[in-house]
C-alpha cells in the first residue's frame, strides 16, 4: 500500500463511557505513520470527542434514530463506500447489524470486539442476538473480547474459531492515573473524612442503587459512622433521581456529592479512600483499573470480568451482585482498617501496573491490525 490504511471504528454514540474510552485511547496512541482513522457514530459525537487528539481521526455522525432505521443504514454505506476504509471494527451489539453494511461497502477486512453485555442480553444468552452474532462468522475476520468471560462466551455460545478469535484487555496509563498529584474539591468536606467513590452510568446494569442501600445498612449498622463517611457518585443518566430518592430515605442524602460527569477522574481517584464497583454485569472495567492503577482497592461484584483483574483480598474485594448487605460488610472491613486499605491499594497499583498497562494494550490490537493487512 502507498498511502497509511484507514481503519473505520464504529460505534453506537461517542460519548462517556468505557468502551469509548478504550477507543480513545486507542486512537490517540496507534503510531500516526501506521495507521489513519475515521469515528463513525451511529447516532450522536458528545463533546467526548474533544478527548481524541484533533489529528488522529475523523469524526461522523450517522444521526440514527430508534430502530430499524434504513435511511441511516443507507447513509452509513454511501460513507463506507466514500471513505473507502482497509478496516472496519465494530464493538458492542448495537453495531452488530453494520458489519453486514460494511461487507456490502466492499471493507476488506472487517472487525468485532465484544466490550460487555447490557441489559438487554446480560446473561448473554437472547437467542436472536446470538443467531446475529453466528451469521457474522460467514464476513467477519477478526473477532476480538475484551475479558476471558466474554472470550470464553464468544468461544463456546456462538462458536467463534480460536483462530479468529483474540483476548485483549484494556490497558490504563498508570502515568495519569497514579497515587500522587492533586485531589479534586468536594463541597461535602474531606477533612477527617473516609469517602466512598464510585465512578460510572447511573443506569440499571451500574446499579448504584445497591451501592446506595450498602450506605444505608452502613449507618444503620454503625450510626458514629455518619460523622466520618462521605460518598461520591460520578456520571449521569436515568437512575439519577431513583438514587437521590434512595440516599434521602437512607438519612444519606447530606453525605453524598454527585456531580454528574467529569473531566478530572485522576483528581478524583486520588479523593476517593475505597472503589466502589457495584455492577450487575462488567467486561473489564476501564474505572476499576484506572482505580487500582491510583492506588485504591477497590470492592466491586463478581460478575462478568471482575474477577479476572481484582485480586480478591489482596487489592480488594469481591461480593455478590445485588446485595447491598454483603457490599457493606466489605466496606466495613476497609473503613475500620486503615492499614489494610493501604496495603490493599499499593498491591493494586502494582498489579495493574505489571498486567493492565495501555502500552500493552495498543501493542495488541497494532498486532491485530498488521495481521490484517498483511493477509490483503
Amino acid at each position: 500500500m502507498t498511502s497509511r490504511p484507514l481503519i473505520c471504528h464504529i460505534i453506537y454514540r461517542l460519548a462517556v463511557g468505557g468502551l469509548e474510552n478504550g477507543l480513545v485511547n486507542l486512537i490517540n496512541n496507534l503510531p500516526t505513520d501506521r495507521y489513519r482513522h475515521a469515528v463513525v457514530c451511529l447516532t450522536e459525537a458528545t463533546d467526548f470527542r474533544d478527548r481524541i487528539r484533533s489529528d488522529r481521526a475523523e469524526i461522523y455522525a450517522i444521526n440514527k434514530q430508534p430502530g430499524k432505521d434504513i435511511l441511516a443504514y443507507k447513509r452509513l454505506w454511501y460513507l463506507l463506500r466514500k471513505l473507502k476504509p482497509t478496516i472496519a471494527h465494530t464493538r458492542n451489539l448495537p453495531t452488530l447489524d453494520t458489519l453486514f453494511i460494511a461487507w456490502l461497502a466492499r471493507v476488506p477486512r472487517l472487525v468485532h470486539s465484544e466490550h460487555g453485555l447490557d441489559m438487554i442480553e446480560i446473561d448473554g444468552r437472547n437467542t436472536k442476538y446470538n443467531r446475529l452474532r453466528c451469521l457474522s462468522r460467514l464476513i467477519v475476520d477478526q473477532y476480538i473480547a475484551v475479558s476471558q468471560n466474554l472470550y470464553d462466551w464468544l468461544r463456546y455460545d456462538i462458536g467463534i474459531s480460536p483462530s479468529q478469535l483474540t483476548l485483549i484487555y484494556n490497558g490504563v496509563d498508570t502515568s495519569q492515573f497514579s497515587p500522587v498529584g492533586e485531589q479534586s474539591v468536594t463541597p461535602i468536606g474531606t477533612a477527617g473524612s473516609i469517602i466512598l467513590g464510585t465512578i460510572g452510568r447511573l443506569e440499571t446494569v451500574k446499579d448504584p442503587q445497591s451501592f446506595a442501600r450498602a450506605i444505608g445498612h452502613l449507618l444503620q449498622m454503625r450510626p458514629d459512622l455518619r460523622q466520618v463517611l462521605r460518598v461520591v457518585f460520578v456520571g449521569d443518566g436515568s437512575l439519577r433521581q431513583e438514587l437521590e430518592s434512595t440516599l434521602a430515605e437512607h438519612g444519606a442524602l447530606d453525605l453524598a456529592w454527585l456531580p454528574g460527569f467529569r473531566n478530572d477522574t485522576p483528581a478524583i481517584y486520588r479523593l476517593f479512600d475505597i472503589f466502589v464497583l457495584p455492577s450487575l454485569r462488567e467486561g473489564i472495567s476501564n474505572t476499576a483499573l484506572e482505580a487500582m492503577a491510583s492506588g485504591r482497592p477497590v470492592i466491586a461484584t463478581r460478575v462478568g470480568g471482575n474477577p479476572e483483574i481484582i485480586p480478591d483480598g489482596t487489592a480488594g474485594f469481591l461480593v455478590p451482585a445485588q446485595d447491598p448487605q454483603a457490599l457493606a460488610h466489605a466496606l466495613l472491613r476497609y473503613i475500620d482498617n486503615p492499614d489494610l486499605r493501604q496495603q490493599h491499594g499499593s498491591a493494586a497499583r502494582a498489579y495493574v501496573v505489571k498486567n493492565f498497562s495501555l502500552n500493552t494494550m495498543v501493542e495488541n490490537y497494532d498486532k491485530i491490525y498488521s495481521k490484517l493487512l498483511c493477509a490483503l
